[in-house]
């Protein structure tokens, strides 16, 4: 019986298991567990959970995941997402088990945990998209009614980029900004 390509990927969606904050912070403790985060370098420069892997999901290569056969392995981000894509990754490289933080560094915050924080790092991914893109829609606004108002289409052209990302969970100016120079520099 041969399997189709949707029902593999069911197959290891329905592989994935989270971990919650309480459960990771003892296994952290005991230094049971390889911590892996898989943000972009300049939020994992601003603040990381202490103990944590940097390995993007950018440039995620399963092959360079640090397994140990006695210690699980636990994937975070900010909020769950891209945790959850890294494992679909590890699960197509033929990784059988790997679990993910439930709510990402937020959640870890949320509960009080500690973390390591670099206040001399970039402010994080989405504080960058906030300001480039209400930067625009000012531009365009004003540029429209005191210009021309062909200038309201930049507006509208972000505000249709946001739209799109929202409903798709991409963000092109988000990868875009995660490329510049200042966001790949490593900071101690």
């Amino acid at each position: 019986m041969t399997s189709t390509p949707e029902k593999q990927l069911t197959n290891r969606r329905d592989r994935l298991k989270t971990i919650d904050v309480h459960t990771l912070k003892q296994l952290l403790d005991r230094q049971a567990v390889n911590l892996v985060d898989v943000r972009e370098p300049a939020e994992n420069a601003r603040e990381k959970i202490p103990g944590s892997v940097l390995m993007p999901l950018s440039n995620f290569n399963p092959a360079d995941v640090p397994f140990a056969p006695e210690k699980p392995t636990v994937l975070y981000c900010r909020t769950g997402n891209r945790s959850a894509q890294a494992a679909q990754k590890l699960f197509a490289a033929g990784v059988n088990e790997v679990e993910h933080l439930e709510g990402g560094l937020t959640a870890w915050i949320e509960a009080g945990y500690p973390t390591q924080v670099n206040k001399k790092a970039p402010i994080s991914l989405m504080r960058q998209v906030q300001i480039v893109a209400g930067s625009l829609v000012l531009i365009g606004t004003l540029l429209g009614a005191f210009v021309s108002l062909w200038f309201l289409l930049l507006s509208g052209f972000v505000g249709a980029g946001l739209m799109f990302a929202g409903i798709t969970d991409t963000c092109a100016l988000g990868m875009l900004l995660a490329k510049m120079p200042w966001n790949q520099r490593t900071y101690r």
